[in-house]
């Protein structure tokens, strides 16, 4: 699979809710990063991903840019959605993604913090 492919899979995992799938494409000793900040494991990632698909209606990415790269991918793309309160999610993001032996081993995400401020109110 290339990784493109993984990518692709990747997402559509987060997005129909199928962890057993985001489990199969991360290594073992996967690491994740939001914005620079603290790193977690994989089912940090899962539990955070249900968290937000739990009160986000009808989440989904929208203008997918996607790209391989020679260590992974990079992936832009914007997470919609309706919030609690009725408001509309527009939250632009850009993930980029090392992967060795065909499992992702390191994923930072960098989004817009100003446009999160919802979501993670309504995370709260």
């Amino acid at each position: 699979m290339d990784n493109q492919q993984i990518a692709a899979d990747l997402f559509t995992a987060f997005e129909i809710g199928d962890m057993d799938t985001v489990r199969s494409l991360c290594a073992p000793e996967f690491r994740a990063r939001q914005n620079l900040n603290n790193e977690f494991d994989v089912e940090t990632l899962i539990q955070f991903s249900q968290a937000v698909s739990a009160i986000v209606d009808n989440f989904h990415y929208e203008e997918v840019i996607r790209s391989a790269t020679d260590r992974g991918f990079v992936e832009e793309h914007t997470v919609t959605g309706t919030l609690p309160n009725g408001s509309q999610l527009t939250l632009a993001a850009c993930v980029v993604a090392d992967i060795e032996n065909g499992k992702i081993m390191q994923l930072r995400e960098y989004v817009d913090t100003a446009a999160a401020a919802e979501l993670s109110a309504a995370l709260a």
